[in-house]
């Protein structure tokens, strides 16, 4: 890494799949564009490209609906393909470069949300070094646990931290020493959490406590397991779409209110620069009919 513009690079990394930082990603960046922010989009999971096929299918929705980018924000997105050279040297410094100009080409946006895949390649490893941000989305699950720390299986102890973990220390390390201002702040959160299984919610819990402190990193409460999320997907819209023009569903319900309060305290616990979970606002027409409703 050998620049930094103003821009303001989030991360939503984890080396496992389906720990949901496609959604994670998509609210994010919904949040910060009705927030009133300029946002870019990068997704480097160059193979199944989940949150390039969510605003894909928010555009599309956009034109059969005839609405406007007012009605229906979109960020700035911009494709990434991988270098096809046959040398591992020459592929890994193409990928380089070619991340490094697109990153260029975000500097015109306050916030730029890296969408990475779930698997540890060199192009995320290298876009974790820009990140002034990164978001580790985790299930409660000692699976998804494993990727950022080893346990002894007979006494349950922390033995060390694993392979994710690693990934982000040699990013902090790399930033470091290329003399960009400010560390990396790591958050991490606990996501699709369930209703039930309170005994395990409360082991991960102490095991994440012990581990934040040894490996610095903050946490956060992540979304709940709702059918909503992957309901969404198809039309490219987020909770915070819901109720405005050209909305396939309307915010019918409690836990669809209780789920937009989950959102606006996890942007709040982000603390990105300049914005507060107050600033998440969803289109505003609809928000105390849609509460009423419910209610």
């Amino acid at each position: 890494m050998t620049s930094k513009t103003g821009t303001h690079v989030i991360v939503i990394g984890n080396e496992k799949g389906g720990s949901g930082k496609t959604t994670v990603a998509m609210h994010l960046v919904v949040a910060l564009l009705r927030a009133g922010r300029s946002v870019g989009v990068l997704d480097i999971d160059v193979r199944q490209k989940s949150l390039a096929r969510y605003l894909e299918n928010r555009a599309q929705w956009a034109v059969t609906q005839g609405l406007t980018p007012d009605e229906l924000p979109m960020p700035k997105f911009l494709p990434l393909q991988n270098s096809e050279h046959d040398s591992v040297k020459m592929r890994n410094e193409d990928d380089d470069a070619r991340l490094q100009r697109t990153l260029e080409a975000f500097a015109d946006c306050d916030f730029l949300v890296i969408d990475s895949p779930g698997a540890d390649t060199h192009l995320s490893r290298t876009a974790h070094c820009y990140a002034d941000t990164i978001v580790t989305p985790l299930n409660d699950s000692f699976v998804d646990f494993d990727l950022l720390a080893r346990v002894d299986s007979a006494t349950g102890e922390i033995k060390g931290p694993s392979l994710y973990a690693e990934t982000v220390w040699r990013a902090r390390q790399m930033r470091a020493q290329s003399g960009v201002m400010g560390g990396i702040d790591w958050v991490v959160t606990r996501n699709r959490l369930q209703a039930t299984n309170a005994k395990n919610k409360a082991k991960m819990a102490a095991k994440l406590d012990d581990l934040s402190k040894r490996i610095q990193f903050r946490q956060a409460r992540g979304f709940g397991e709702r059918v909503i999320y992957r309901e969404l997907f198809s039309y490219g819209m987020t909770l915070l779409d819901l109720g405005s023009k050209g909305s396939p569903r309307k915010l019918s319900s409690m836990s669809h209110i209780a789920a937009r309060q989950e959102l606006r305290s996890f942007i709040a616990a982000l603390r990105l620069p300049g914005l507060s979970g107050e600033d998440v606002k969803p289109e505003p027409a609809r928000a105390k009919e849609a509460a009423a409703e419910a209610a």
